[in-house]
């Protein structure tokens, strides 16, 4: 049985998760992701390096970190996931300079306790005093667990990501982007993906349904993100939705 609940709260979203048989594709998020696995094992690469989260283990993704991931046996899977705005985890921990979480799975029950409750107040629609004084004790308690970094990625590779992200509402034109750098097509596809973990149209792709899924969560309008993101239809964007997230955009804006 797969099963994703997905809620909102202003800039925080949580997700509670059931899952069997279910793969998410390799993705990542514009946001920062923290989540707790409640019951199964989870595992999914990261980096390049395969990651296993056992029964309260405490995950963290930092943005636009690719990863994938499934339950790791036939037993299935259960967890909770926080998704926040770089901004917000930013402003409740008080820093100025970007956060890099550094460990991608962490034991603490009193960090799990936590993220579970900042999750649950965001499932059952607490209000917003509720849900801010859950941050600020969440974020409180996640200081000992990153680390401030100036961006290190190669400045090349995030130009391409911006000549990327020009052409999410068109069509990708791998041959005249790849032109602009000085290399052929092939050369761009395996120099990017050598650096990033994923191929150029992955992350056009992917890129595609974050726009989408953020004009969903404010217009919950489905087909407002199928013509803005240039998706064939509805049921080809429900199809790439359902890859990432789990559901397909219907069921996400009636989440939302």
């Amino acid at each position: 049985m797969n099963e994703f609940i997905y809620k909102k709260h202003k800039r925080i979203k949580a997700l509670s998760a059931r899952m069997s048989d279910f793969s998410y594709k390799k993705h990542s998020h514009g946001e920062y992701a923290i989540g707790v696995t409640l019951r199964g094992i989870q595992q999914y690469q990261l980096d390049g390096s395969h990651q296993l989260s056992h029964q309260g283990g405490v995950m963290f993704f930092n943005p636009e970190q690719v990863h994938d991931g499934s339950a790791y046996d036939e037993t299935g899977l259960e967890y909770a996931m926080l998704y926040f705005e770089p901004s917000l985890l930013l402003e409740a921990t008080q820093h100025k300079e970007s956060i890099q979480f550094t460990e991608p799975i962490i034991y603490n029950q009193t960090l799990s306790k936590h993220v579970l409750h900042l999750a649950n107040a965001v499932l059952h629609d607490k209000n917003e005093c509720i849900c801010d004084e859950r941050l600020i004790k969440l974020a409180d308690h996640l200081t000992g667990f990153h680390q401030t970094y100036s961006p290190h990625q190669d400045s090349i590779i995030q130009t391409m990501k911006e000549e990327i992200h020009l052409h999410l509402k068109d069509q990708l034109r791998l041959d005249t982007i790849s032109e602009q750098f000085g290399l052929s097509k092939f050369q761009f596809i395996r120099y990017f993906k050598a650096q990033t973990g994923v191929t150029p149209y992955q992350y056009y792709l992917n890129g595609k349904i974050d726009g989408a899924r953020k004009i969903i969560e404010q217009e919950k309008d489905v087909f407002m993100a199928v013509n803005e993101f240039d998706f064939v239809d509805l049921t080809h964007l429900n199809r790439q939705f359902k890859k990432v997230y789990g559901i397909t955009a219907n069921d996400y804006a009636n989440h939302m």
